[in-house]
């Protein structure tokens, strides 16, 4: 078995030094892999993909235990520019795309950072064009009078045009219609599979990112609470029941409180 390309071991992270939102997350992606991070909203997701991209500090957070290796260098204490350098750039929750600019000027500012020529950077901007097709369509329209999928899918081609090796996604579903998010996830699974990019991403959507996944890891209250491949995951009876919302009995209601924190054996 080879290393893994990111190795997360028992970090704690703490807010304005005093919120403790993680306690002591453990997980490894492997390259060429798609890792799912799944829990509810304030589970600690979107906390480790920042703690992986070091973009903590502007959230005034940090690491204070543990350890975070990629390649097996230790990168706590790198900036958030020489991760991308090191090929990892993080797509934001949310969309955030430059309102003002055009869609092909905010795909442009993902290669600030390229060093290959410009050449290099036009080849990656049609590759990027091939996958979103509707970017092109759209590429002189104003990022603000766009659809939240085309916005969504210019932040991932905006993250694409720094050429990565891993990709940490937040939240890739939020806001967006069924058949969009299938789209943006099928554009995932292309890219792992033609571009072997690695993916990280962190999604409230358990039954969608189990479908794209390789591995996942349930986060509950900054703690990881379940790990195992994506298929084991989808036919487990306690991921069926409280993130897919299907009991042996069909669709269940979380209504009975007790016998919910009663079946969560993981936690006992």
């Amino acid at each position: 078995m080879t290393a893994p390309l990111l190795n997360v071991n028992g970090i704690e992270v703490i807010y304005n030094h005093v919120i403790l939102v993680l306690k002591g997350v453990s997980l490894q992606v492997r390259e060429g892999s798609v890792v799912a991070l799944l829990g509810g909203n304030g589970a600690g997701k979107t906390t480790t993909l920042r703690a992986v991209s070091n973009l903590l500090e502007g959230e005034r957070g940090e690491v204070t235990k543990g350890s975070i290796e990629l390649r097996g260098e230790r990168i706590e204490k790198l900036s958030t520019s020489a991760m991308v350098e090191r090929g990892v750039v993080q797509v934001m929750e949310g969309r955030h795309c430059f309102a003002h600019l055009t869609i092909e000027e905010n795909l442009m500012t993902g290669a600030y950072t390229r060093k290959d020529g410009r050449a290099a950077v036009a080849a990656t901007l049609e590759k990027v064009y091939a996958y979103f097709p509707r970017l092109k369509t759209r590429r002189a329209s104003q990022a603000a009078y766009t659809s939240g999928g085309e916005q969504q899918m210019c932040a991932i081609g905006r993250a694409l045009m720094a050429n990565p090796k891993m990709v940490l996604l937040d939240e890739p579903s939020m806001g967006l219609a069924p058949q969009i998010v299938e789209e943006v996830f099928e554009i995932v699974r292309d890219l792992n599979a033609k571009e072997k990019t690695t993916f990280l991403l962190a999604e409230q959507n358990t039954n969608m990112a189990l479908r794209y996944a390789d591995y996942g890891y349930i986060l509950e209250n900054g703690r990881i609470v379940m790990d195992g491949a994506a298929a084991e995951l989808r036919e487990n009876e306690d991921v069926k029941e409280f993130y897919l919302g299907v009991g042996g009995e069909g669709r269940r209601s979380f209504k009975d409180v007790k016998s919910y924190k009663r079946r969560k054996r993981w936690l006992a």
